[in-house]
């Protein structure tokens, strides 16, 4: 196996496999922009290579904790500083880039472990396969009501729905890697500390195949998957978020978030519900 590492997006070939490693380990690798151009840039340079399927996984305790929105960061209030276009248009940005997964020519696996959230469940949810720690922790919102429904309608085509609307409507509602498997969301679950073992053997056993058959076949299910709307259903919840982005309660939200941390911030939204039904959530 020989490695080359590059600051956000470490690079891996493994035989016919090449492994992508998202790597802003202190920041639970949260989606910056910095780190969205590197990724796709990888992927790109990673097209061009003899590779026969590809791997994203998150380096340290998480595969995604979604997009960056901790105080000091420059996502927290962006939208205040867009016009509703312009954000939008941010937006469709990111959902390019990881249709850009979906019509890699290579297979692309999804590895998660650890918290997988907002932009993170997004990401992995264009992947072509997504095995997860059954111990993962993945969420559709980063436990605030912050948007309107960007990542929940993608969700529809993998979890029907009811579930998707569960998901997107009760802020912080999380499943477990178990459930995910169980839900339809991930093609398979198996313990965390088999997860990089497990995924491993299903790439090298998917690279047996020779690439141009293996590019044929996942054109061939993605055609089918498309006509169910999959990519319109990708991008259809950009133009509800930007609008939203610009309401008074989430700009009130941005604004607690700066003032108190993130944490701090859902302490806060959590409190009151928490007093009277008590802190434990039901998943």
């Amino acid at each position: 196996m020989t490695t080359t590492e590059s600051n956000l997006v470490e690079v891996e070939r493994d035989g016919f496999v090449t492994w992508l490693t998202l790597n802003r380990p202190h920041r639970l690798n949260a989606l910056s922009d910095e780190l969205l151009v590197r990724l796709g840039e990888e992927l790109d340079a990673t097209a061009k290579t003899d590779a026969r399927i590809v791997v994203i996984r998150g380096a340290g305790r998480a595969f995604c904790a979604g997009y960056d929105i901790a105080p000091d960061s420059a996502e927290v209030g962006y939208a205040a500083e867009r016009s509703p276009v312009e954000d939008r248009d941010r937006l469709l940005g990111n959902i390019e880039l990881f249709t850009r997964i979906w019509r890699h020519p290579q297979p692309v696996i999804a590895a998660v472990h650890g918290h997988c959230v907002a932009g993170g469940a997004q990401l992995a949810s264009m992947c072509d396969i997504t095995i997860v720690a059954e111990d993962a922790t993945i969420m559709t919102s980063p436990a605030l009501p912050l948007g309107g429904g960007y990542l929940s309608p993608l969700w529809v085509h993998r979890v029907g729905g009811q579930r998707a609307k569960l998901m997107s409507m009760d802020a912080g509602r999380r499943i477990t890697g178990e459930e995910a498997e169980k839900w339809g969301w991930a093609a398979a679950a198996v313990p965390a500390d088999q997860l990089h073992d497990y995924v491993r053997h299903t790439a090298h056993s998917i690279a047996r195949t020779p690439g141009t058959l293996l590019r044929l076949k996942k054109e061939a299910v993605n055609r089918a998957v498309e006509l169910e709307g999959v990519l319109t259903y990708a991008r259809m919840g950009a133009e509800t978020d930007a609008l939203l982005h610009l309401t008074p309660e989430v700009i009130q939200t941005q604004s607690r978030i700066k003032e108190l941390g993130l944490k701090g911030a859902i302490a806060e939204f959590n409190s009151e519900f928490e007093a009277q039904f008590g802190a434990a959530r039901s998943n």
